[in-house]
């Protein structure tokens, strides 16, 4: 069982002091349909597919990338249709899109009632390596069905949840080191 405690980024396992997390983080979520709008248009929209927030922390590398990209297209978030079987298929399977968001806020905490961004990777560095993992996910998968938001800018982000169904992913969490050395 794993609790959060008040610190930034730093777990409590069974009420002692683990080690700061630091890895890239991933929130997924089952859509129907998903757009995002800067300034009253819309730059990225998608049928059927996943919705990506994905937050950038300044630890992160090349291998977090590869795993969140590995992770995201291989979960087996939609029923299979020809067998009835649920949690069957993933998104390449069923020639669904991606839309990918970058937010830094995935890696921001309260202290006390403002918002701290500072283990949020800083966006001359996250830019670029964004970017690397929009690029990444279309050397993957299909490059046009993978879309993405625009950096930095304000964003409105519509989306039609499918289930509702919304996972969280971390690069380096204790099952997901151990799962990437299996796979």
């Amino acid at each position: 069982m794993y609790a959060i405690s008040t610190a930034p980024s730093i777990a409590t396992i069974r009420g002692k002091r683990a080690q700061p997390i630091r890895a890239m983080r991933a929130v997924v979520q089952r859509v129907s349909s998903a757009s995002v709008e800067v300034e009253g248009s819309t730059v990225s929209e998608i049928g059927p597919g996943l919705l990506v927030l994905v937050g950038l922390h300044e630890s992160d590398s090349e291998s977090d990338a590869d795993y969140i990209c590995r992770k995201v297209l291989n979960m087996r978030l939609f029923p299979n249709e020809n067998t009835g079987r649920g949690w069957d298929q993933n998104v390449m399977q069923r020639n669904y899109q991606v839309l990918l968001v970058s937010q830094f806020t995935l890696y921001g905490f309260l202290k006390g009632n403002k918002p701290d961004f500072h283990v949020a990777m800083p966006p001359q560095k996250a830019k670029p390596f964004y970017t690397s993992l929009v690029d990444r996910f279309k050397q993957s998968y299909n490059p046009d069905a993978i879309k993405d938001g625009v950096f930095g800018a304000m964003m409105k982000v519509n989306l039609v949840n499918d289930g509702p169904v919304t996972m969280q992913l971390d690069s380096r969490s204790p099952k997901n080191t151990n799962d990437a050395e299996n796979s």
